[in-house]
């Protein structure tokens, strides 16, 4: 079988899931529609809670029963949400949606990764695992530059709703594509000689005993998370950034093509990367640009923030393809998913503390004053690293 045709499937539901013009003009929408700041930030909680919830349960059942069930359930729910949003009108409707959402992300979350890595290893590419990895999520962010410029102009011309039906027809193309992946080989936890049934714990007990036995890796992955949890913040709320220093609608395409432009660089050089540089090294200097970045973009709100901001989402590019490369060269085929659950439950988690503080400093000062916020938090990080790093150096 050649399984290398999942690689070349790949790309097209990566291109397809971030073909969503519905994104550029999300936060407008759902503000018209009577979400406030602090709606939305309870809305990030419960993602992220039903994410905590589901990221271990999926992980275990990709890694059981294999990762294309999950990809598949995934991808469907992800259409499902953008039908059930063009009839969102409050709060309870909204929470549905990110409910289904998180159990979405839940189900991709590893899977994917663990897949491709499977695929490669059959042929022995995993070598290049960092490099492929790096070009997907290229081009996911050359599909949000398409959608952004041309949702932000069919928003302004045709109104939010033609966003979303366009974004769930995305959706159906990307769960066509998913739905003839072809599931690799992949090794399975065995109890005894007689391979019984393996239960849910012995998932889980490996997963704490490969982190348990890498601290080096569980310090590495925890900062790299704290720089994705604060910049998908950024994500979420560039947006009302740009509306409350004054920035016109019209801008937002264009802002949200350069924010998805800025991060291609990053991850096409992050496989090149790791062979002159170590992934601390790598993970530290991302930490303080992105610390600097948000700490500016509140101290100078306006086009120099703007800019910052846009710098924090050229170093961040590097993050994924580096830390992923680093989980799944030291994990196994048997826990693959699962590992890369635990990783993401740690993304989460630092999500879920931080979005407290966020949600409410933008809800009662501004959007500008939570920025600093994050700025504030990736900074501490920053300093923990460092002086563990430091550590380990000497």
């Amino acid at each position: 079988m050649d399984f290398n045709k999942n690689v070349h499937k790949l790309y097209f539901i990566v291109f397809f899931r971030s073909l969503i013009p519905a994104y550029v003009i999300e936060r407008l929408f759902w503000q018209e529609r009577g979400m406030t700041v602090l709606m939305v930030v309870f809305c990030e909680i419960i993602y992220a809670v039903t994410i905590v919830g589901l990221e271990i349960p999926t992980g275990i059942l990709a890694d059981k029963f294999g990762r294309k069930a999950m990809l598949v359930i995934g991808s469907f729910l992800s259409m499902l949400e953008f039908i059930i949003l063009l009839f969102a009108f409050n709060f309870w409707t909204f929470a549905l949606v990110v409910f289904l959402a998180g159990i979405s992300s839940a189900c991709r979350s590893g899977s994917l990764n663990a897949l491709l890595y499977d695929t490669l290893k059959v042929t022995n590419e995993q070598e290049s695992f960092e490099k492929i990895v790096g070009s997907l999520n290229s081009l996911d962010f050359f599909g949000a530059i398409l959608a952004a410029l041309s949702g932000s102009a069919l928003a302004k011309y045709y109104g939010f709703e033609l966003n979303y039906i366009l974004s769930a027809a995305s959706m159906l193309i990307a769960f066509g594509m998913t739905v003839v992946l072809r599931e690799p080989p992949s090794k399975k936890l065995l109890v005894d000689k007689q391979t019984k049934t393996v239960g849910w714990r012995e998932y889980f007990v490996s997963a704490i005993a490969f982190f348990k036995n890498k601290p080096r890796l569980l310090v590495v992955i925890t900062h790299a998370m704290a720089i994705s949890a604060c910049v998908k913040y950024l994500d979420e709320f560039w947006q009302l950034y740009l509306d409350e220093i004054g920035f016109s609608v019209i801008f937002f395409g264009l802002f949200s093509a350069l924010i998805s432009l800025a991060r291609i660089p990053g991850n096409l050089i992050a496989a090149y990367l790791k062979n002159y540089f170590r992934t601390e090294t790598i993970i530290l200097y991302v930490l303080g640009v992105t610390a600097c970045g948000f700490i500016f973009s509140a101290m100078f709100p306006g086009w120099l923030g703007v800019a910052m901001l846009i710098f924090v989402f050229l170093a961040s590019g590097v993050v994924e393809p580096i830390v992923s490369g680093y989980l799944h060269h030291s994990g196994s085929s048997e826990i693959r998913a699962t590992i890369e659950s635990f990783q993401s439950l740690i993304e989460r988690g630092i999500t879920f503390i931080g979005g407290i503080g966020f949600g409410l400093i933008s809800s009662n000062i501004s959007v500008i004053a939570g920025f600093s916020f994050l700025g504030a938090v990736t900074f501490i990080f920053f300093l923990l690293f460092f002086k563990k790093y430091r550590g380990k150096s000497s």
